[in-house]
């Protein structure tokens, strides 16, 4: 049942950063209660799609959840959601704080009813800051914490996001390890607390771990970065056909790499002696492994460095990476049967524990698909949930 079997969240999450936190703790055995607004998580709108509602994101965001549909702005769908809350160890939410506070369900107002509940907040600014108040979003806080003038760095100039939403996850997997932090806490002591997760100061230490460098000393010795994740050459290496990824890092592995490569005449280069060395000459270094590496295919390669204990891989693109050899043989992707959407391609829990199994229970839900059960399950009758549903609280899916 997974290591967080028996504990109970409320999700009040959209869009990535708090859902992947809480499919996570999903994936880990947590039942997992996802509230959804009447308009529903705005991802199930993200294409392509078989079915309106069940885009790609939603689907691999949210499984492993149950899903009911209330409206918070109404007094019986507020109640709703407190009877939930009452019976939680852990609530996400991923508004900024003030809109909780409007909608009553600020710390305050649920600590009074549940105190060992954890209330968990993924948001954009630490609290005590100017920034307070203010929206954020992925691509927001990439450009705040420098990603975007690294990339000029190392490319055209031309500041550009990261091609993936890199801040929503690194937040959610840091809210994942807070949470799990707070629960133990809980455990101990028996009390809850509010718990925030700000994406700013996140990914500021995130960033900032690599590239203070210099700045890291007062006064500064250098402008901050990383030389070497800096380097313009630091980038999959062409081959004779095509691009191969290759790590010569540590002084075994180089001298491993040259004599291979009959480059004994760059043992005696003092650019290349010692790992320090080619720190301080990295452009240099990269600019001739670069050099290097058109001289074979990449098979060629791959045969070579393997035998050379030199880590290298195959560069994969969005549709080759399906069929890389070792996650088709951990089954890593999986074709499975969706209840609503057919045939779907899954992917495993990455993390594996020796006493406690973790596999997928559900499925990524409909729009309210479990609402019923959960009141059910929270003390409503039939007829309470029937006077819900007619008075416009709460929504329930169109029944196929």
């Amino acid at each position: 049942m997974g290591p967080l079997a028996g504990v109970k969240i409320v999700d009040m999450t959209s869009v990535l950063m708090g859902p992947y936190a809480t499919q996570m703790l999903g994936d880990y055995g947590a039942d997992v209660i996802k509230i959804e607004s009447p308009e529903g998580d705005v991802t199930r709108q993200i294409g392509p799609t078989r079915h309106p509602g069940m885009g790609p994101v939603f689907l691999n965001a949210n499984r492993n959840k149950r899903s009911i549909c209330l409206d918070l702005k109404h007094a019986a769908g507020r109640d709703a959601a407190l009877r939930l809350i009452a019976g939680a160890d852990v609530l996400v939410y991923n508004v900024r704080p003030q809109a909780m506070a409007r909608l009553r369900l600020g710390y305050d107002d649920v600590a009074s009813i549940n105190p060992r509940l954890i209330y968990a907040g993924v948001f954009g600014f630490g609290q005590d800051g100017p920034y307070a108040a203010k929206p954020a979003y992925d691509d927001l806080i990439q450009g705040a914490t420098a990603l975007p003038s690294l990339n000029a760095r190392v490319g055209d100039g031309t500041p550009r996001y990261v091609p993936n939403a890199l801040v929503d996850r690194i937040v959610g997997l840091t809210a994942v390890g807070a949470i799990c932090a707070s629960l133990v806490h809980r455990d101990r002591t028996g009390k809850g607390q509010r718990l925030d997760i700000p994406m700013f100061e996140t990914m500021a230490s995130f960033v900032m771990g690599d590239h203070m460098g210099g700045l890291t000393y007062e006064p500064p010795l250098d402008r901050g970065g990383y030389a070497r994740h800096l380097s313009p050459d630091r980038r999959p290496y062409k081959t004779a056909d095509g691009y191969i990824c290759a790590m010569v890092y540590n002084d075994k592995q180089w001298l491993s790499f040259l004599r291979a490569v009959g480059r004994d005449d760059l043992l005696a280069d003092e650019r290349y002696t010692s790992f320090a060395r080619r720190a301080v000459n990295i452009d240099v270094v990269y600019a001739e492994l670069a050099r290097i590496f058109l001289t074979r295919t990449t098979d060629e390669w791959t045969s070579l460095l393997d035998a050379a204990d030199v880590p290298a891989m195959r560069m994969h693109d969005l549709e080759s990476i399906l069929d890389d050899p070792h996650l088709v043989a951990t089954d890593f992707f999986p074709v499975v049967s969706h209840p609503t959407e057919g045939p779907i391609r899954d992917m495993k829990v990455s993390a594996t524990w020796s006493d406690t199994k973790v596999e997928r229970q559900r499925f990524a839900p409909r729009l309210g698909e479990q609402g019923a059960e959960v009141l059910r399950e929270a003390g409503y009758s039939a007829s309470e949930v029937a006077e819900l549903q007619r008075c416009g609280a709460l929504k329930l899916p169109e029944q196929s």
